[in-house]
């Protein structure tokens, strides 16, 4: 219980710094680049470019890159912010009237963050100057969710650990389902 209330006071610290500290100009250049992640445009237009000029690698990144935010696009929004419904920070702790324009599904996770991170840590492995590209309108996706006062920064957090646990699980289960179904194919009939 008392790990909760910690959690509920860094929660509240943490997004009101991030709304006072952060300087107007950078605040509108996060939301510039939140809105480009609006419904994945973002990420779908890279994976776009990535196809376009990078080859096979290029192709395969972008593939794995979309599988692993399709996932954690359902993990997040189709599961748990529909068990959490979790209400946003209240709009007091926010100076500014971007506060105003969020959404009114759970709080929890930040589905944003968890599409960022997906793309970008499974694009990574694939094609390492991509993965590094791709990071910086990830961070800032991140940032902005807890700037703007969409989510909590343990929304965050949770919305990037889903990234990532949806990156390796997309990596991952290629040679998981080739593996079983070579074991499945040479095994004798029961």
């Amino acid at each position: 219980m008392r790990l909760l209330v910690e959690l509920r006071d860094a929660d509240r610290s943490l997004s009101k710094q991030a709304a006072c500290r952060i300087p107007p100009g950078v605040g509108t250049v996060l939301s510039v680049v939140e809105e480009a992640a609006e419904s994945s445009k973002l990420w779908c237009g890279a994976a776009a470019v990535m196809a376009w000029l990078g080859g096979w690698r290029g192709r395969k990144a972008a593939a794995t890159g979309l599988a692993a935010l399709v996932i954690a696009q359902l993990i997040s929004n189709g599961v748990c912010k529909q068990v959490a419904d979790r209400p946003r920070p209240p709009k007091e702790w926010f100076p500014h009237d971007e506060v105003d324009d969020r959404p009114d599904s759970s709080s929890f996770p930040s589905g944003h963050t968890a599409a960022a991170v997906a793309f970008t840590a499974a694009v990574a492995p694939v094609w390492p100057a991509a993965g590094a590209v791709c990071a910086v309108p990830a961070a800032m996706v991140a940032l902005e969710r807890v700037q703007s006062g969409a989510h909590y920064p343990s929304d965050v957090a949770t919305g990037a650990a889903i990234g990532l646990a949806s990156a390796w699980l997309t990596r991952r289960a290629p040679r998981r389902v080739s593996i079983g179904a070579l074991g499945s194919a040479t095994s004798p009939p029961g």
